[in-house]
C-alpha cells in the first residue's frame, strides 16, 4: 500500500461532507485510542476555520417547519401537541397558521423523528 502525502490526505478531507469527516474522526479516535478534542481550540482560533466551525454549529440544530396540514388536520394537531407542550387551541392555531415552526433548534435525529411523525399524520413539513 502506498502512503498518501499530507497534501493528498488534505485533498481527500476537503471532498468529504462534515458528517463523513466527523465519522472519520470518530473512527480514528477509536482505532488509535486518542481524542481530537484538544485540537479543536487551535482550529477554531484560525480565521477561515472559525467560519467552518460556525457552519458545523448551524448543522447541529434543526427546525421542523409545518408547511401544510393536508387532509387529516385533526391528526396533525394531535401530533403537534405530542411534539410540543402546546394546548389544543395553540396547536390548532399553529396548524392553521402554517407555514410555522413546530420544533426549533433540535438535534438532527429529533428533527427527523418529528418530521416523520408529522408526515405520518398527513402533514407536509420542511426541515431546515
Amino acid at each position: 500500500m502506498m502512503a498518501l502525502t499530507k497534501d493528498e490526505l488534505l485533498a481527500e478531507f476537503e471532498n468529504m461532507t462534515l458528517i463523513q469527516l466527523a465519522e472519520f474522526v470518530s473512527a480514528f479516535e477509536e482505532k488509535f485510542d486518542v481524542t481530537a478534542a484538544a485540537a479543536a481550540p487551535v482550529v477554531v482560533a484560525g480565521g477561515a476555520a472559525g467560519g467552518a466551525a460556525e457552519a458545523v454549529e448551524e448543522k447541529d440544530e434543526f427546525d421542523v417547519i409545518l408547511t401544510g396540514a393536508g387532509d387529516k388536520k385533526i391528526q396533525v394537531i394531535k401530533v403537534v401537541r405530542e411534539l410540543t407542550s402546546l394546548g389544543l387551541k395553540e396547536a390548532k392555531d399553529l396548524v392553521d397558521g402554517a407555514p410555522k415552526a413546530v420544533v426549533e433548534k433540535v438535534a438532527k435525529d429529533a428533527a427527523e423523528k418529528a418530521a416523520e411523525a408529522l408526515k405520518g399524520a398527513g402533514a407536509s413539513v420542511e426541515v431546515k
